[in-house]
């Protein structure tokens, strides 16, 4: 049986979704595999989108905007990139980042949408269907990556990604592309890996030698993690079990 994927597309409205129009109109060949949703901007494309995509079953998910400097509200396809590129890195510790695309479609480019999509769809028959399907331990894994992303400090990383690293602070300090990658990389681990407690301790594994065995982390980390949750107030101690702390969820 020939492999027909399903492949998510979010379509920007000024641009990308009238470039898909125009292919339309011009009877442009394309696979019919995207299905696709109209978002007023891809800067409005939030990564927990793409996560929840891949644990309902898509095989694969492309976002198009506008080419960069003609973006209908100025800079929303510099937020897109910003979030597609920590959306990428979220895939790759799972290894499903050869899985989503990020491209720019203007309104009058209808043929390279024809030409952007064939590639794609052939990029994902290539890989074949998402070992996610029917499969818990993946499905666990983009779960924790969902709701990582969607923690105030990466919320607040990508979002000020381009006011850190391109203009002065009050003390006239900048910060490097490097070194803000270094601290925006650790932060994605981290947070994915708190993500990942957060779901364990859901499941009843709730003491630091359990989590550091499911999660295959080291207990000191494990450990470092769960305060750092408690200051959160996302879990809390429950009680001593023969000696060990047990955590529960808030």
């Amino acid at each position: 049986m020939v492999f027909e994927p399903k492949i998510l597309g979010f379509l920007c409205n000024w641009c990308s979704y009238a470039g898909a129009d125009l292919a339309g109109v011009s009877r442009v060949q394309y696979p019919p595999n995207i299905r696709v949703i109209r978002v007023m901007c891809s800067g409005r494309v939030d990564p927990m989108f793409i996560f929840k995509a891949f644990q309902v079953g898509a095989d694969g998910v492309i976002v198009m905007g506008c080419h960069p400097g003609d973006c209908h509200y100025l800079e929303g396809n510099y937020e897109a990139e910003k979030k597609y590129n920590m959306t990428e890195k979220f895939l790759k510790l799972i290894g499903f980042d050869n899985r989503v695309r990020l491209e720019w479609v203007s309104a009058s480019e209808g043929t390279r949408y024809g030409a952007v999509v064939t590639e794609f769809t052939q990029q994902i028959k290539d890989a074949g269907p998402s070992p996610a399907k029917d499969n818990e331990e993946l499905l666990f894994k983009l779960k924790a990556l969902e709701m990582a992303a969607a923690t105030d400090r990466m919320r607040a990383l990508v979002g000020r990604e381009r006011h850190i690293t391109e203009d002065e602070n009050v003390y006239g300090e900048k910060v490097s592309l490097e070194k803000f990658n270094e601290i925006f990389d650790k932060a994605i681990k981290d947070e994915y890996e708190r993500a990942q407690v957060l779901l364990s301790l859901e499941k009843g594994v709730n003491n630091v030698k359990l989590l550091a065995a499911k999660l295959d982390i080291d207990p000191s980390i494990v450990l470092e993690h769960l305060l750092i949750l408690k200051q959160r107030m996302e879990i809390d101690f429950g009680e001593i079990m023969e000696n060990t702390p047990v955590f529960v969820r808030l």
